[in-house]
């Protein structure tokens, strides 16, 4: 038995869920469209090519969350989850979690969204731990504010030590699935690193130090 890690956005479904709840917002004319697909597009294209700042790309990503009741806020995610999310639910990504929760690892998405976007889609897999970014949540309502460290990058490698740590366990016998050169961090921490429908950053990283290359695009 050991940790079987995996990323979320274009690993284990076919999209970016950050990206997709930034659309979902300004098709529903709940944020100002077109500047808001305008940053959208502008911090996901950051994002594909490693240059992301994560610090301000949160704080545009989290001022909708600040400005709405938590209510609305569980409502539209409910419908975005439905409308977004469950279409690019991936059968092979199913699969692969349920080839290791039959053999008993410890199963972890790790993932630089969000919890309060991607807490029903590990659900949604039958995942149990997720490590996400974690917004900050005041007397019943969200603040804009980030706790702890982003789960990004190097962020990743520091909120799963500490998970370890809390946890008693170890990367001793580990996996972690991942599409994006961004988490070369993590996927250099793990027993058995393995690119997922590959970025072509990533892609040639694995072809170099010899890591397999799968798909679960179905």
């Amino acid at each position: 038995m050991g940790i079987a890690l995996f990323d979320l956005d274009n690993t284990l479904i076919g999209g970016d869920s950050d990206y997709l709840w930034g659309c979902f917002l300004a098709e529903r004319g709940i944020v100002d469209g077109d500047f808001y697909e305008q940053e959208n597009q502008r911090f996901y294209d950051q994002y594909k090519v490693g240059e992301l700042d994560i610090h301000e790309f949160l704080r545009f990503q989290l001022k909708p969350l600040a400005e709405h009741d938590l209510d609305t806020l569980n409502q539209w995610r409910e419908e975005y989850i439905e409308e977004k999310i469950r279409p690019i639910l991936l059968s092979k990504a199913q699969a692969l979690i349920e080839s290791h929760k039959a053999r008993g690892d410890t199963l972890v998405i790790i993932t630089a969204t969000n919890s309060f976007i991607t807490g029903p889609i590990a659900g949604l897999y039958g995942v149990e731990h997720l490590l996400a970014t974690e917004p900050e949540f005041i007397e019943g309502r969200y603040t804009g504010n980030v706790i702890d460290v982003p789960c990004f990058q190097h962020g990743k490698v520091e909120k799963l030590a500490g998970w370890l740590e809390e946890n008693g366990e170890n990367l001793d016998t580990s996996w972690f699935y991942s599409d994006s050169h961004n988490d070369l961090p993590l996927l250099s921490k793990v027993a058995y690193p393995i690119a997922v429908d590959p970025d072509d950053i990533l892609r040639q990283h694995a072809a170099d130090h010899g890591w397999p290359v799968m798909s679960l695009r179905d």
